[in-house]
C-alpha cells in the first residue's frame, strides 16, 4: 500500500503549478479507491478545462486507468467528489456517464468479434426501421452502414462497414474504437493509450480529429506513455505516482526530463540504451516468402547479435510475416532457413523446437494465461524441462521462475502472484521470461513496449541489448518510429505486403522510413 501522501509537500507543489481556472468542466477531488489488498487511488485530484487536451501521465500501476474508469462509470469511488459541468455526480454507471456526455476509449479492447464494424460502432444505438412515422423493433441496416461509412470516410479509413471485427488486426480494432468514441458527440472524451497499436499516419489522423474536437469546445483527457505525443498535443499535464497526485501544470512548463523524473521518481539516462555489439553469422534467412492476401516476395536476413526493426503502416504485412516464421500461419511459397537449414514449420511447436520464439503484440490474449500465477506462466513453454515422468517438479519450476524474476527484475511479491494483477511492463517481462528459459536462436518481438510506461520501456530496451550481446538474433516490429530508430541495427520497411526497402542504422531516419512506408521512392 502506498505511503500516506505528504499534504504539506503537495500543497507547496500545487501552489507552484496552478492550472488556469477558466472554463473548468471537470473536477475530481480527493478520490480514493481500494481493491482487495491494493490502494489504487489515494486522495487523487484532477481539473480539466473545456476545449483542451489534458494529458494524464504516470508509470503503469500509477492509477491512471482506474481514475478514468471511475469517471466513465466502470468503477465507483470509495470517497471523494466528482463535479462535471457544474453537476456533482452520484452513483455513476457507464450508461449515465454516456448520457452526460462522457465517452472513453479503453486501453484494453473489447470488441464483439462476430459483429461487423458498423454494429460495433453503434452497439446499443442502432437506428430502427421507420414505417409510417412509427419505429419498428428492427435495425435499419442500410442506414447503419451508411452512417458508419460516413464516419470512416471522415477519418480517412478504408474499411467496409460490413467487415467482421475478427477479421481486423489489433491496430485496426483500435482505430474502430476511436471512431466509436468520436461518433458519440461527447463533451468529454477519455483516450486511454489510443495510439498504442497504430502507425504515425493513423496517429496524424487522430490528432486532426482531436484538433476538431477542441475547436468545438470538447475536453479531452489523454493517457499516453509516448513523450513525443505529449508535447505535440498537450495543453495541460497532470502527473500521478502510486495512486497519488504529484503535480499539475500547463504543458509549456515541462520538458521530457522533468516529466520523466516526476513520473518515475528518478532520472532515466537513456530510453533507448542501444549499444554496438559484435554481429555474427546469418541466423535467419527468408527468401521470396509469400502468403496469399497477406504479403508476397518477402526476402531478408537476421544475424546473430543483430536487431532488425520492421516498420510500416497498418496492414503492411509485418505481423503476418512474423506469424508465418513462428508457424502460426502456413506460407504459400518461399523458403525459411535457420542457421542454413531449411525449415518446414507446421505449428508454433515446430518453431519452438528449432529455437524460435515470438512475443505477440497482444500479450494478454496470446502471450499470457492471466488467471494463472507468475511461476506457471514463466514455465509454460518449457514444461518438459521440469517433468519427471508424468509429474512437474514444483521445486525445479520455482527455481527457474525465481532466476527469471531476478534476471529480468520483475516486480512481484512472489511466484504465486496472479499475472492479471501485475502492471503491463511486468507482464511483458513475464512473456520474455517464458521464452528465455528455452534454447533460443531467434526472438521475434511484435510491439514489445506497447502500452507500457517509460521506465518499463527503458528496461525492455536494456534487455533487448543484453540479448543481442549474448548472440541472439532479434526481429523487432514496432509502430513507434523513435523505437525503430533507437533500437535497430537495420530497418526493413514494408508497404502493402512487400518489402519496400532496407536501411542501415546510419541511413534510417523518420523521413526515409515514411517515404518507403507510404510507397515513395
Amino acid at each position: 500500500m502506498p505511503a500516506a501522501v505528504d499534504q504539506a509537500r503537495l500543497t507547496e507543489r500545487a501552489s507552484e503549478h496552478v492550472l488556469p481556472n477558466d472554463d473548468i468542466v471537470l473536477e475530481m477531488r480527493d478520490i480514493v479507491k481500494a481493491f482487495p489488498g491494493v490502494l489504487a487511488l489515494d486522495g487523487m485530484h484532477l481539473k480539466v478545462r473545456a476545449g483542451t487536451v489534458h494529458v494524464l501521465v504516470g508509470e503503469n500501476g500509477a492509477g491512471k486507468s482506474t481514475l478514468m474508469k471511475i469517471l466513465s462509470g466502470v468503477y465507483t469511488i470509495d470517497s471523494g467528489e466528482i463535479v462535471f459541468m457544474g453537476e456533482t455526480l452520484g452513483g455513476q454507471n457507464t450508461t449515465a456517464a454516456l448520457a452526460r456526455g462522457i465517452s472513453m476509449i479503453h486501453q484494453e479492447l473489447s470488441p464483439v468479434l462476430d459483429m461487423t464494424i458498423a454494429e460495433n460502432i453503434f452497439l446499443g444505438r442502432e437506428p430502427a426501421v421507420s414505417k409510417k412515422g412509427f419505429l419498428s423493433p428492427f435495425v435499419d441496416f442500410a442506414r447503419l452502414n451508411a452512417d458508419t461509412k460516413a464516419l470512416l470516410d471522415r477519418l480517412g479509413l478504408k474499411y467496409s462497414p460490413e467487415t467482421k471485427m475478427r477479421d481486423l488486426s489489433i491496430a485496426a480494432m483500435q482505430l474502430i474504437e476511436i471512431v466509436k468514441a468520436i461518433s458519440r458527440k461527447a463533451s468529454l472524451v477519455i483516450m486511454d493509450e489510443p495510439t498504442s497499436a497504430i502507425s504515425d499516419t493513423e496517429v496524424a489522423m487522430l490528432f486532426r480529429q482531436i484538433a476538431d474536437l477542441k475547436a468545438n469546445g470538447v475536453a479531452i483527457i489523454y493517457i499516453t506513455h509516448k513523450m513525443d505525443e505529449i508535447f505535440q498535443i498537450a495543453d495541460d499535464i497532470t502527473v500521478m505516482r502510486d495512486g497519488q497526485f504529484v503535480a499539475a501544470a500547463p504543458a509549456s512548463e515541462y520538458d521530457a526530463s522533468k516529466l520523466i523524473s516526476q513520473m518515475v521518481g528518478r532520472t532515466i539516462s537513456s530510453i533507448f540504451p542501444k549499444e554496438e555489439v559484435p554481429i555474427g553469422d546469418v541466423v535467419l534467412s527468408v527468401e521470396n516468402l509469400y502468403r496469399t492476401g497477406a504479403f508476397e516476395d518477402v526476402t531478408f536476413t537476421v544475424r546473430a547479435g543483430e536487431i532488425v526493426g520492421f516498420s510500416g503502416l497498418i496492414g503492411a504485412g509485418r505481423t503476418e510475416v512474423a506469424r508465418v516464421i513462428f508457424g502460426l500461419e502456413p506460407p504459400d511459397g518461399g523458403t525459411i532457413r535457420l542457421n542454413g537449414s531449411t525449415l518446414k514449420l507446421r505449428s508454433p511447436k515446430d518453431a519452438i523446437s528449432h529455437g524460435i520464439a515470438m512475443v505477440s503484440e497482444d500479450r494478454k490474449a496470446e502471450g499470457l494465461v492471466l488467471c494463472r500465477s507468475v511461476g506457471e506462466n514463466i514455465s509454460l513453454a518449457n514444461l518438459k524441462k521440469f517433468a519427471g515422468g508424468l509429474f512437474i517438479s514444483e521445486r525445479q519450476e520455482e527455481t527457474a521462475a525465481q532466476r527469471m524474476i531476478k534476471m529480468l527484475q520483475i516486480k512481484t511479491p512472489d511466484t504465486t502472484m496472479i499475472v492479471e494483477n501485475l502492471s503491463g511492463g511486468n507482464q511483458q517481462k513475464i512473456v520474455l521470461a517464458k521464452w528465455l528459459l528455452g534454447d533460443l536462436k531467434l526472438l521475434i518481438l511484435d510491439e514489445p513496449t506497447r502500452g507500457i510506461d517509460v521506465g518499463s520501456k527503458s528496461e525492455i530496451h536494456r534487455l533487448m541489448t543484453e540479448f543481442a550481446r549474448q548472440g541472439l538474433a532479434i526481429i523487432m516490429i514496432s509502430s513507434e518510429l523513435p523505437e525503430i530508430l533507437g533500437m535497430s541495427d537495420r530497418v526493413v520497411v514494408m508497404c502493402e505486403g512487400r518489402v519496400a526497402g532496407e536501411l542501415t542504422r546510419s541511413e534510417a531516419n523518420q523521413e526515409s522510413i515514411m517515404r518507403l512506408a507510404t510507397g515513395g521512392q
